[in-house]
């Protein structure tokens, strides 16, 4: 079983008598209804499952239940002999977006408080914006992502002890000798072909077979291109050449979409496109960065949404896209490959997962600083630069930026292949891997 961090929290959550009801969120293939499966499993001698996707395309038993009697009437019908009490009955609603109304029942479900519940969609973001009674103060919205690269770690052998070792010597700025960097930078670059999907990771355990991890990949990518069943043809389409783009878009020196290529449409600009946007970044399978000329904590009160990049949500279906099955691009730093692209992408994945708002610097003059977090201590935005190449330490951008007494910068970061920590003025090297240490401190 792949150990996912999400579990302790969903296990205390339920086992809290909380007053809300919790909501898993995130992209299609992320785990989310094998980890909620495991844990109620795990804690409830009576546990329901109804997935309400599948109801909505066969029985639609659950279509017209309006009330609380309804819902337990239907749930009865199909699973009558597991309803006991609160204590020992966990009900998981299962792609809970099918049924819109069903996020409003939440409510009710949780007043009258028969049953200990759990829910699961993806959209949900889309789905609670055009929910006309939104149950605020009921749920608790909490996003899933595919494995991090913490969890990679889990999934091939390395223990709790090793990682917390790790945290540890992170905390301390101590860098690693030279065969525990050497076993890092392995890792790492084996997630980066195998990235945090758990069908694509469970393949890399049972088979070693890159190509079988690579089918896997391109399956859930096209699946995520094509799924956009609630829109019509028009803005099918236009969806799918946003999202196809992505990879193309990381290639180029700025990275961000232009609005102008998306159709070829001269003219075109972000509004024209701001409900496919919305829908690729609410369905998770893509992560957004923000652009910011004046970096002022806290950054979202500066942040413009006609600047934005776009990144794909695993960076494993990123290096199937970029270079098939060929893992020498990747393990053996053959000089022809630029690998930024690709070591950005990993980074964004792992900093949203870590719980972090993402923006990058973009200044005409001074150049672009690829991430900029927010800094809850200091009060203050850090900056952080990701390097794939040997040139580390060249990075004027971020030295103005840090120089600039109105940004009030504490410290900035800048993340590449290097072994040792070191630090100069404000700046401290890191190696990349040490990304899975970024954690927000509110």
């Amino acid at each position: 079983m792949l150990k996912r961090k999400i579990a302790d929290l969903i296990e205390q959550h339920v086992k809290s008598g909380s007053e809300r009801i919790l909501l898993i969120d995130g992209a299609r293939q992320v785990g989310k209804t094998y980890i909620i499966r495991y844990v109620g499993k795990k804690l409830f001698p009576n546990f329901i499952e109804i997935n309400m996707l599948e109801d909505s395309v066969g029985e639609r038993l659950f279509e017209n239940a309006k009330t609380v009697d309804d819902f337990y009437l239907r749930v009865s019908a199909i699973k009558g002999e597991l309803m006991g009490k609160a204590e020992d009955t966990l009900i998981f609603i299962d792609e809970i977006q099918a049924y819109p109304h069903l996020l409003t029942m939440l409510k009710f479900l949780r007043d009258d408080n028969r049953f200990t519940y759990v829910a699961s969609g993806s959209l949900l973001g889309v789905t609670l914006a055009q929910t006309t009674s939104i149950p605020i103060g009921s749920i608790r919205k909490v996003r899933m992502f595919p494995l991090d690269f913490e969890e990679f770690l889990y999934a091939n052998g390395m223990n709790e002890f090793a990682i917390a070792a790790l945290r540890k010597k992170f905390e301390a700025r101590e860098s690693l000798d030279e065969a525990m960097h050497g076993k890092m930078m392995d890792s790492f670059k084996r997630y980066l072909l195998v990235g945090g999907l758990p069908a694509a990771v469970n393949a890399y355990q049972d088979t070693r077979n890159i190509q079988a991890v690579r089918e896997i990949q391109r399956e859930i990518h096209e699946y995520y291109a094509a799924d956009a069943s609630k829109y019509d043809a028009e803005r099918k389409l236009k969806i799918r050449r946003i999202y196809d783009q992505i990879p193309s878009n990381l290639e180029n020196k700025k990275k961000r979409v232009v609005a102008q290529r998306i159709e070829g449409k001269k003219g075109s600009t972000f509004a024209n496109y701001e409900d496919e946007f919305e829908y690729l970044i609410s369905a998770g399978i893509a992560l957004n960065v923000q652009a910011i000329s004046t970096p002022t904590f806290p950054l979202i009160e500066s942040s413009g949404k006609n600047l934005l990049k776009l990144y794909l949500n695993d960076v494993g279906i990123l290096t199937a896209i970029l270079y098939g099955n060929n893992i020498r691009a990747i393990l053996e730093d053959e000089k022809s490959i630029n690998l930024g692209s690709v070591y950005e992408c990993v980074v964004a994945s792992e900093l949203i997962a870590h719980g972090f708002n993402l923006f990058y610097y973009d200044n005409r003059s001074k150049g672009e600083v690829d991430y900029l977090i927010d800094d809850y201590d200091s009060l203050s935005a850090v900056p952080i630069e990701v390097k794939s190449g040997k040139d580390y330490t060249v990075h004027s951008a971020l030295n103005s930026f840090v120089k600039n007494e109105d940004y009030h910068v504490k410290k900035a970061f800048v993340l590449s292949n290097t072994r040792e920590i070191t630090t100069n003025g404000k700046i401290t090297y890191l190696p990349i891997y040490d990304v899975m240490f970024l954690r927000v401190t509110p």
